[in-house]
């Protein structure tokens, strides 16, 4: 065995790698996507359609279908144009390792009391609020947008924040890690008609924000001073304070397949059999 052949097998290797990581990728993307979903469904039914016309020599079928192929795939780049934009879009954003990840357990479960007693604090007196916090997908973009803090959390902060006078109340808050980045930012709004139309703005906009990225978005109703939530796309409404720290504790853990240090996951384990 020659360097040439070892060097033409890894190079064939790492091809092969880095197809299957595209597809992953696109695959992760559209999962939540319902418009896209149906467009792979339709384009695999074509491709069986057509298999079993040439299998059984159908000429009709089989003529229509080269046809079909031939210009459909021109007609579903204009149709579905914002569902594969918004797809790339995730792709851009997406980072191989998410922020929270490299929190220790004390400092997830730091972030999480801190933000859950000040949406019980705004919950008491009724004071509109919006925090998203940064998962896998960047919300640079968003970031860039908004006006800058980047400070540790703390309740107090969250709730001085969102105080009706505060020049930084309007729009939402966006956390990384353990840091408040930024404040004011402006996040796209759910056409979602699942929504309830008795909900405002703030919600279609944590909707709307999940639905593009996996990032977290809390909400705190200025009218009722319910408490909301919503990740992928989906909104959990009135959520009691116990509901809302075990979603977040849940939803902050690193992935199964990120390897976690054996220590960490003791004391993980240590801490929910004491809670």
């Amino acid at each position: 065995m020659t360097v040439a052949t070892v060097l033409d097998a890894v190079r064939k290797l790492v091809d092969i790698l880095l197809v299957w990581l595209v597809l992953y990728y696109i695959l992760k993307s559209l999962r939540k996507n319902v418009k896209m979903v149906l467009l792979f469904k339709g384009i695999i039914y074509l491709i069986v359609l057509k298999l079993v016309s040439h299998f059984f020599n159908l000429t009709t079928i089989d003529y229509l279908l080269n046809y079909v192929i031939e210009w459909g795939i021109l007609a579903l780049i204009v149709i579905f144009q914002p569902e594969i934009r918004n797809v790339l879009e995730q792709l851009g954003r997406s980072q191989l390792l998410g922020r929270h990840k490299v929190l220790t357990v004390d400092e997830r479960e730091k972030v999480v009391y801190e933000i859950v007693t000040a949406m019980d604090a705004m919950r008491k007196t009724r004071t509109g609020a919006l925090i998203v916090i940064e998962r896998d997908n960047s919300l640079n973009d968003y970031i860039e947008k908004s006006k800058k803090i980047y400070a540790d959390i703390s309740s107090e902060l969250l709730v001085t924040i969102f105080f009706p006078n505060n020049p930084l109340h309007d729009g939402g808050l966006i956390i990384q890690g353990d840091k408040i980045t930024s404040a004011r930012a402006v996040f796209p709004t759910s056409d979602s008609v699942k929504i309830s139309k008795r909900l405002g703005t703030r919600h279609r906009a944590a909707l709307g924000i999940s639905e593009l990225t996996d990032c977290i978005s809390l909400v705190v109703s200025e009218e009722t001073g319910r408490l909301s939530c919503a990740i992928g796309g989906e909104l959990h409404y009135n959520l009691s304070i116990d509901e809302l720290k075990l979603l977040l504790l849940n939803e902050l853990k690193p992935k199964k397949s990120v390897l976690i240090d054996e220590d960490e996951e003791e004391e993980e384990s240590a801490n929910e059999e004491e809670r």
